[in-house]
């Protein structure tokens, strides 16, 4: 129970003298609480609101439009965080709006600014309810943000009290746990049949629903994946490509949920984007309404990093001393409590947080590589991804991304565990997201991180027990054991250590690693002399600078001094499970496996990536790999060095690791087929499809079916390719963004090959944009995630995006909130010495028009997203070969034209559709 204490301030006072402030590119808006309005210029009212209080939303961007001038923010965007922690806000006052059900109003300065004066009001309204929802250690939390200078805090306080018992209310202690469940029996065979999931689709739509032949066709296709086995060796594959309006989420979700109901079993759907994971779960809702049910049902899975390490708040809770670290530490806790799953990267965790407090400040919160302490954490019990693993094993569905599903089955070979059936969507990213699972990267953050793992530790403020603090007590009475440990601990020593980036450039080198990297960071400068500071900078792995065979020679022979005792510690581990398993409990059972099982693919890190890699150095070259030296730079500041080590073709791994031990899996995508402009044969069209998914290496073809999108392109859109532009000229390709932006009254989505033109182009339009009332947001300009910044781009029907290949591949905004769609050139792919070996393998020109018509189809595909759409596709580039447009429909009319001409004919087609 709460204390009221009479000297903390009434809200509702203090907030009856706080005016609103809202702050564009070039002006400002004031407004009081009895409705005065002031509008300045940006130089004049920065000069009015110095040292002044007031009211904002979202205090990251109100700042960066003032430019450093001192004024006291009250953000209603932390209130709302704190009032309502783990719903969901866009960081604008629009986005308040709607999260707390305003009537619809305009998107003018004034019109924002009474939004947050009403926002205010009503999160004090609910702090203060009978009924509050979220009352658990709201008193204590307000205390400790206050002590930290939080303007929020003494007015919370103000309305709940003191909390007297629960001042040290810590988040970690009021969690639940999980509990040991035996393990789930296998699943069975049942097939699942056309008519069931026919029925099972119309149950998702609902009554009245339209019935669309195409979607019945796609359930009915998807449904043989979840056939009965009838090869041990292979999957039933299913390549089904869907175009835009089909309804493939739903088509699949029908079969996959009635053979997880009828078999007792898992089946997990993977997508590579999280936008689209997100979609998935709210897909779900119609399957599951009930949330309690579809808790038990759906688990997201995610990987490690992605979730909030309790030890991690813990300890930095402890050590907290800058304010707005323990503020955000505060809003953490509120969130952490309520979460549905304590997933900090897209799922209900604020993550414009991460923009306001600072990304650092959030990345010491989730689970950093080679620092889980796993079953020896006092947390264990209540840890996120513990939970998602366990509820994965016994759920209906699991939603996944690629990169999670082939580590997975990567490291969990011979698993009876693993999952047997899969629905892969936007399957054409499966070649790109098993070149990432599969490759092997001997860089100094790569090793730094294996150190880490195994040392634990060693710089003062670093927690990290190290693999002596994980399993010490588990071998206590194994003097082998012991023996091997101290040998594991003193052999890490030949790894890069903590400062190890400074050494190699300042020409001190310390340990094999450390010298091997020096020699390959001045090789990489040696090859690239003359290139710009700003880049990453790549050579080949061959015609080696003095020195660095012998280098490579001293660091295999330590690797190997390393590998050793780490396979013979992991088999000493698993022996122990079967001497001692009438005396070990379930807990140290659990511990001894996790670590074999971890010890062994560390183990295989280092001598099935790293020791080959080195050998290869000598010439010994296989020709299904790729091998090259990087330098890695990010913005001109380098971030790592190394040996990189691909598959030409990461398909084959992909087959082997994830396919083959599958009984049935679905590859679906609106852009699976490529399809050149002088096809008469369905299987050329198909050919690409299968090499890049794997399907090419099985020996039983897959089944595979297209069905075309219902849409009417002809009608609904029109592509035009601009041929009277200077492509290199940034003033020129501002102009026609602008200009065209302004044709299309917004709504227009911006998509560039190259970040620098991407920042060069915004900073031209930031003034014009604003002139024409034209809300203007920018992928690496803005303080704002890409997720955050495509939801807003949704939801104001009227603003334009700019972005590179996250929002070509990511978006999805049906109605007119997209009805423009520009790209600055034709998207080739980047000439790498991996995509070298590639074009090499795959047909040269014919593998650079493969992956460029792809990109044009997935970013014309983001323009159609309903029946009643209308949108225009426009190409600044008029060197766009004729070759690559069968990217696009057959029935959508592509004219050449000049600029000019370009905007008048999208004016009048988007004129027409509002008319």
């Amino acid at each position: 129970m709460t204390e009221p204490l009479f000297n903390f301030p009434d809200p509702f006072e203090v907030l009856s003298r706080l005016p609103a402030l809202v702050v564009g590119p070039t002006h400002g808006t004031i407004l009081t609480p009895d409705g005065e309005v002031e509008d300045y210029e940006l130089k004049d009212l920065k000069q009015v609101i110095r040292d002044q209080a007031f009211l904002i939303c979202n205090q990251n961007l109100t700042s960066r439009h003032l430019k450093g001038t001192s004024y006291r923010p009250f953000d209603v965007l932390e209130l709302f965080a704190f009032v309502r922690p783990a719903e969901f806000c866009l960081p604008l006052p629009f986005g308040l709006a709607k999260a707390m059900d305003f009537p619809p109003s305009g998107d003018s300065l004034e019109e924002s600014a009474l939004i947050i004066l009403q926002a205010a009001q009503r999160l004090f309204h609910d702090l203060k309810a009978t009924d509050y929802k979220y009352p658990e250690g709201a008193a204590a939390s307000a205390q400790s943000m206050a002590k930290a200078g939080w303007p929020w805090g003494p007015l919370i306080l103000g309305t709940l009290g003191l909390d007297q018992k629960n001042q040290d209310y810590h988040v970690w202690n009021h969690l639940s746990e999980w509990e040991d469940a035996a393990p789930p029996p296998p699943p069975g065979i049942e097939p699942v049949s056309e008519q069931e999931s026919l029925a099972r689709l119309r149950e998702l739509l609902g009554p009245g629903a339209e019935e669309r032949k195409s979607q019945q066709a796609y359930a009915a296709l998807t449904a043989q994946a979840f056939d009965a086995p009838e090869n041990s060796d292979e999957p039933r594959l299913i390549l089904a490509e869907a175009g835009t309006g089909i309804g493939k989420t739903l088509g699949y979700i029908a079969p996959a949920s009635l053979w997880a109901e009828k078999n007792g079993g898992t089946v997990w759907l993977a997508t590579y984007t999280k936008n689209l994971q997100r979609q998935l779960d709210q897909e779900l809702d119609r399957l599951y309404p009930d949330p309690q049910i579809k808790k038990e049902k759906v688990v997201i899975r995610k990987g490690r990093e992605n979730y909030l390490c309790l030890l991690n708040l813990q300890e930095v809770s402890h050590g907290a001393a800058q304010p707005q670290g323990r503020i955000l530490l505060g809003l953490v806790s509120r969130w952490a409590r309520y979460s549905r799953d304590g997933d900090m990267i897209g799922g209900d965790f604020p993550a414009w947080l991460g923009e306001i407090f600072g990304r650092s400040r959030l990345a010491q919160l989730t689970d950093r590589r080679g620092e889980c302490l796993y079953s020896a954490c006092a947390h264990y019990r209540k840890c996120y991804i513990e939970k998602a693993q366990r509820k994965a094993k016994t759920a209906n569905l699991v939603i996944a991304n690629h990169a999670l599903v082939m580590t997975q089955s990567a490291t969990r070979r011979g698993d009876m565990e693993l999952p047997t059936r899969y629905v892969f969507d936007e399957g054409h990213h499966l070649f790109d997201a098993a070149d990432s699972a599969f490759a092997a990267h001997l860089t100094g953050q790569e090793g730094l991180e294996l150190r880490r793992w195994i040392r634990g530790g060693e710089e003062t403020g670093r927690r990290g027990k190290g693999l002596k603090g994980r399993i010490e007590e588990l071998v206590s009475d194994d003097d082998e054991a012991r023996s091997l440990l101290e040998k594991i601990i003193t052999a890490a020593r030949c790894l890069p250590a903590d400062g190890w980036h400074g050494r190699i450039m300042e020409n001190t080198p310390f340990g094999p690693a450390e010298s091997f990297l020096k020699l390959v960071r001045e090789q990489v400068l040696a090859r690239n002399h003359g290139a710009d500071q700003y880049h990453s900078l790549e050579t080949p792995a061959q015609h080696l600078i003095p020195g660095l065979i012998e280098a490579s020679e001293v660091l295999h022979e330590a690797l190997a001094g390393l590998v050793l005792p780490l396979k013979k510690l992991a088999t000493i581990l698993l022996k122990k499970l079967d001497d001692d398993a009438a005396e070990l409990d379930s807990n140290t059972r659990s511990r001894l496996e996790s670590v074999s099982r971890t010890l062994t693919r560390r183990a295989d890190t280092i001598a099935e990536g790293w020791m080959p890699m080195l050998v290869n150095l000598k010439g010994d070259k296989n020709e299904a790999f790729v091998d090259w030296f990087e330098l890695d730079r990010s913005q001109g500041r380098e971030n790592d060095t190394g040996m990189y080590h691909h598959w030409v073709d990461p398909s084959f791994p992909f087959v082997e690791t994830v396919l083959k031990p599958a009984q049935g899996v679905v590859i679906t995508s609106a852009t699976l087929r490529d399809r050149t402009s002088n096809d008469e044969n369905p299987d050329i069209e198909w050919h690409a499809a299968e090499v890049r998914t794997g399907a090419a290496h099985l020996i039983t073809p897959p089944r595979r079916q297209s069905l075309k999108s219902p849409f009417d392109y002809g009608t609904q859109s029109r592509i035009f390719i601009v041929n009277d532009m200077n492509r290199r000229s940034l003033d020129q390709l501002a102009a026609a963004y602008r200009e065209l932006m302004i044709a299309s009254g917004g709504g227009a989505l911006g998509i560039f090959t190259a970040i620098s033109r991407l920042r060069a182009v915004h900073q031209r339009l930031c003034d014009p944009m604003e002139q024409n009332h034209i809300p203007l947001y920018a992928q690496h300009v803005d303080p704002i995630n890409v997720s955050t910044l495509i939801d807003i781009f949704r939801d104001v029907e009227d603003s334009c995006l700019l972005g590179t290949d996250a929002v070509r591949d990511g978006v999805d905004v049906p109605g007119p909130s997209l009805r423009l769609c520009v790209f600055d050139k034709v998207p080739w792919p980047r000439p790498t010495i991996l995509h070298k070996a590639r074009r090499e393998k795959f047909g040269k020109q014919t593998y650079d028009d493969l992956i460029t018509r792809l990109r044009l189809k997935q970013a014309y595909g983001r323009l159609i997203r309903r029946a009643t759409d209308k949108g225009v596709f426009v190409m600044l580039d008029g060197a766009t070969p004729t070759r690559l447009l069968s990217a696009f429909p057959e029935d959508v009319i592509i004219e050449r034209v000049g600029l000019a001409e370009a905007i008048q004919k999208t004016k009048d087609f988007l004129k027409d559709d509002a008319t």
